[in-house]
């Protein structure tokens, strides 16, 4: 037996707001089912929630879905999913999109029902399209709920109402949509590793989604990560699918792969502290960019790139040459987007922090304004004579002096 399984497909998800991004995850998509569903023959596919970015999904995913979706069943493949958070139904409706494609015969969609307070699993029903599990060959796979904060609560249940459904020689496969303790990268609360095992009583593998990195637990519970880069934090994580074959003593053989069309990332960081002028930190970045950057290559899709300016910035943040980095390095790289962050710590901060409590307002206020001076490297060497000049320009005009005299003032001092 040999299946495939997937998550997080994220269908409609536009990163960045770029037109091209809800197609680069069709293509991802497009290419794991082509390679690895068809192309390597498997009896069917396992999707673990988030089939789709959104509950409301626009008319051109929903071609996306329908389209790979009927690849896979003109080739004989049938698709077993469950609900993600990203996947559920709004409030004020009893259908939500996955549901719909059950109707209409392109996927199977698992879900228990609840009956006072407990899980409870009817066999998959073709003639309405509904059930809590399915049997294709030797496989029974179980589906579940997104739990979210109460996925502890829920294992209990899950374990009790499967071993209650449980058929001789099978291979039993969960579906489970959850972070897992010390492996999620969203924050808490997380199923704990102990409450998981509990599963492992009734079931010869658990696949799971929502976490966009890859990770096996045990050789049992598996995690592929996301098909696509939602975001650029997750571009070093491993991510992709999991080709599954099962021997006839339902030994587990699980490769993971990534050998599919993604769309390449690369995060650049560049500390700007002791540069003086703006037009030296474009240059700097920009040579950065040559030796570093990841250039577009060709059959390939554009890389994104974003670049972190870093650490104290002598010089105002409004004088910085981001749109000229941004030209440059598409020029340079062949990106189809470059993005500029400015995380520097901009110059009106950190002033007169070692001013003794009882200093007069006089000393304060000098040096409040010789600090912010002086983190502009084009005047540092002349703060004091600059925060003079402030001061005295700020009491001529309290004063209601004539602008001619303030003029002439700021004339002598530069």
């Amino acid at each position: 037996m040999k299946f495939l399984h997937i998550s997080d497909v994220h269908l409609g998800c536009t990163r960045y707001h770029l037109p091209e991004s809800p197609r680069d995850f069709f293509d991802a998509w497009l290419d794991v089912l082509q390679k690895h569903a068809i192309g390597e023959k498997v009896d069917f596919v396992i999707m673990c929630g988030d089939f789709f970015h959104k509950r409301s999904v626009p008319p051109e995913t929903m071609n996306y879905a329908v389209a790979g979706l009927q690849l896979l069943k003109d080739a004989g493949v049938p698709v077993v999913t469950i609900e993600g958070n990203h996947d559920q139904k709004h409030s004020d409706s009893d259908y939500s999109w996955l549901r719909s494609l059950a109707n209409w015969n392109l996927l199977h969609l698992l879900e228990p029902t609840n009956e006072e307070c407990r899980i409870v699993y009817q066999p998959w029903d073709a003639e309405y399209g509904k059930g809590g599990f399915i049997d294709i060959g030797r496989a029974r796979i179980f589906g579940s709920h997104w739990y979210g904060a109460s996925a502890n609560w829920a294992i209990p249940m899950l374990t009790e109402a499967i071993r209650e459904n449980r058929r001789e020689g099978a291979f039993h496969i969960l579906m489970l949509h959850t972070d897992v303790e010390g492996h999620q990268t969203h924050p808490l609360p997380a199923i704990s590793v102990a409450a998981l095992k509990e599963l492992k009583s009734v079931t010869e593998y658990v696949g799971l989604g929502h976490t966009h990195m890859h990770y096996e637990i045990e050789n049992w519970a598996f995690n592929p990560g996301s098909i696509e880069v939602t975001n650029i934090s997750e571009f070093r994580e491993t991510r992709g699918a999991f080709v599954v074959e099962v021997d006839d003593e339902n030994n587990v053989t699980a490769r993971h792969t990534q050998d599919y069309r993604q769309r390449p990332f690369q995060r650049l960081r560049f500390e700007v502290d002791g540069i003086a002028d703006a037009h030296e930190i474009t240059e700097r970045v920009l040579e950065k960019v040559r030796n570093e950057a990841r250039a577009a290559e060709d059959g390939q899709p554009e890389p994104i790139i974003e670049i972190t300016l870093a650490g104290r910035l002598g010089l105002p943040n409004s004088l910085l040459e981001t749109q000229k980095m941004r030209e440059e390095t598409q020029k340079l790289t062949g990106a189809l987007h470059v993005r500029i962050k400015n995380h520097t710590t901009p110059v009106e901060y950190a002033v007169a922090e070692d001013v003794a409590e009882d200093a007069s307002r006089e000393i304060v206020e000098r040096r409040v304004i010789e600090d912010l001076v002086v983190r502009d490297n084009r005047f540092k060497l002349k703060s004091e004579q600059i925060a003079r000049l402030i001061v005295g320009v700020k009491r001529q005009a309290l004063s209601d002096e004539p602008p001619e005299k303030i003029a002439d003032l700021i004339a002598q001092e530069i």
